[in-house]
């Protein structure tokens, strides 16, 4: 799929086609070889009509995940000139547009599908896989909305995007009220639910999925009033997002992966298709750019990957991060690396760690920063990660991304991942897991009290430390405070922790400004065998702008009305 669609304003998205792009997960359809009215005839062509929703139109939102999830919530480092790390994002920020215009792509996709299911499903099709396409195309719009509503605010609710182009209106259009946003994915993910099946095809939604999106939509939504700042969650969201996570944790079956990094591995069956991961985008690499997974070349370092790209040497895990899993960069030996959680190393690279399914064919090329086969280790093989100069700190914070890393051409034909090129995996990206589920719960449990010792709170919580820190013992009482930080630590570089942040500010300013303040931006120099490693701190304080994105200029251009005041939608008349 060309990237045809990088420059479109959300005008130009209302008018998608039915099958405006999209490389998929699974088989999909030979595009530009049939018409629409031919489609749709068939379960199995229903199945391969939303199969672009698990991947294609999330390909720029994708590219700007971390940026928006990690960078602006302090996990991830990109210096003191890069705007989401610094709170001074603007209209003409890169990756600001191309992220925006890419969730309007998936709800104007996610239409298509709705529309054409309602319109031209042929006598052949099956009622359960009308209803299994629709639930499904209801989720994907909900996350797009999601994200949306979580990022920018107040953002116009769109039912249908042909009936939009057919009314004249589609440059005239306003924002709809946050509260009427949120509103809106309640009751398109109340009614997916309905429609969805209990278990599905390994890898896609199903009624569960739903159900956990909905309780992390409540949790959000509790905190959220148009006057702002409350200091109080609204108790029935709260008790609705305790229902709906309750019914994930203890009515799906599901239980947590018992090797965190297994979630994150391309094999299909540890990583890819596993089902702790609820709701993934599923890549595949091929000839066609934006079908593929990319992160790894923004994240891998110098020479890992074997294929060229991997500028990941140049950024890395907060010092803040680090300093929450009780990691100290600036100590460098064997000795020193605490990584009694094992997210940690899963997250991120440190110091004389080890990786065996790195560069396990002992092929990396060993010219470049920070990294060489290990000489410990037999035949060269794995990977041991160490600092130029015995010392000289190659990562400006000490540490370097391990999650979303396949590796070289070796390590990705061991666990059968598929075609491997520069810029290019097939390695899925998970937005929505069990565990994040197990922390809504707590969350939601705690409500507004300061600290709980709830049985089911304390229950889900304990299992999400456990899991991580084998010698966990169970705590007895948690706070907010414990709650926030857990979800941080299980959920960093997974384009999710900003919104924690947005979802406090929602009803609490002081403490969310407070807590992104406080933390450690800044970066090390020096040279640990000649002097030692000194910090260079920094930290930025956001403003209450800072915590909504800027709608694109060329949105803003082609139709004035997105700058005017959000108005009221009318849902006595919705039909999704």
């Amino acid at each position: 799929m060309k990237r045809y669609y990088k420059t479109l304003s959300l005008v130009a998205l209302l008018s998608i086609g039915t099958f405006g792009c999209g490389d998929d997960f699974l088989n999909r359809p030979p595009q530009d070889s049939y018409v629409v009215d031919e489609w749709y005839q068939t379960d199995e062509q229903l199945e391969l009509a939303v199969n672009p929703l698990y991947g294609g139109v999330w390909f720029d939102y994708q590219r700007s995940w971390l940026n928006i999830g990690d960078v602006m919530a302090g996990n991830f480092h990109k210096g003191d000139e890069d705007a989401f790390y610094t709170f001074s994002v603007n209209q003409a920020t890169s990756g600001i547009s191309d992220a925006y215009n890419s969730l309007w792509m998936a709800v104007a996709y996610s239409n298509s599908v709705i529309d054409n299911v309602k319109e031209r499903a042929g006598g052949k099709v099956t009622e359960a896989a009308k209803n299994k396409a629709l639930g499904e195309a209801l989720v994907w719009k909900s996350m797009a909305y999601f994200y949306l509503v979580r990022g920018w605010g107040a953002v116009p609710i769109i039912e249908s995007n042909s009936a939009l182009i057919t009314s004249g209106e589609a440059n005239t259009v306003y924002r709809n009220r946050t509260e009427d946003v949120y509103e809106y994915i309640v009751r398109m993910l109340t009614y997916a639910a309905d429609l969805l099946p209990t278990t599905n095809t390994a890898g896609r939604i199903n009624k569960y999925a739903a159900y956990g999106l909905l309780a992390k939509v409540y949790l959000t939504r509790s905190g959220y009033t148009s006057a702002g700042n409350s200091g109080t969650r609204n108790q029935a969201d709260l008790d609705k997002a305790k229902e709906y996570a309750g019914k994930v944790v203890n009515g799906s079956g599901l239980v947590l992966e018992p090797e965190y990094s297994n979630l994150f591995n391309i094999n299909e069956t540890k990583g890819n298709r596993n089902p702790e991961n609820l709701i993934s985008w599923h890549w595949i690499s091929t000839a066609n750019w934006g079908t593929q997974n990319a992160i790894q070349a923004d994240l891998a370092v110098q020479t890992l990957t074997g294929f060229g790209d991997g500028w990941g040497t140049w950024s890395g895990p907060s010092v803040d991060l680090q300093q929450l899993f009780g990691e100290d960069a600036t100590e460098i030996d064997a000795s020193d690396r605490v990584n009694i959680d094992k997210r940690r190393k899963a997250t991120m690279m440190m110091n004389n760690d080890y990786y065996a399914d790195l560069n396990r064919d002992g092929k990396m090329l060993v010219d470049g920063p920070g990294v060489a086969p290990s000489p410990y280790e037999v035949d060269g093989k794995g990977l041991r990660v160490y600092w130029d100069a015995k010392g000289v700190f190659a990562s400006p914070t000490g540490a370097w991304a391990r999650k979303h890393i396949v590796g070289n051409k070796g390590d990705n034909d061991a666990e059968g991942g598929g075609p491997i090129d520069f810029m290019k995996t097939s390695l899925s990206t998970h937005i929505l897991r069990l565990a994040d589920i197990y922390l809504v719960y707590a969350e939601a449990i705690l409500g507004n009290a300061s600290t709980t010792g709830d049985g089911e709170a304390l229950k889900a919580y304990n299992a999400v430390r456990r899991r991580a820190i084998p010698s966990h013992t169970d705590v007895t009482e948690i706070s907010f405070d414990e709650i926030f930080d857990e979800r941080r630590r299980e959920l960093a570089y997974e384009g999710d922790n900003w919104f924690d942040f947005v979802r406090l500010y929602y009803y609490d300013e002081v403490k969310a400004v407070q807590k992104l303040s406080s933390q450690e931006r800044g970066w090390y120099g020096g040279n640990a065998a000649a002097g030692g490693i000194t910090l260079t701190s920094k930290s930025y304080t956001p403003s209450a702008g800072d915590f909504e994105l800027p709608i694109p200029e060329v949105d803003i251009l082609k139709n004035p009305n997105l700058t005017a005041d959000p108005v009221a939608y009318d849902f006595s008349k919705l039909d999704f």
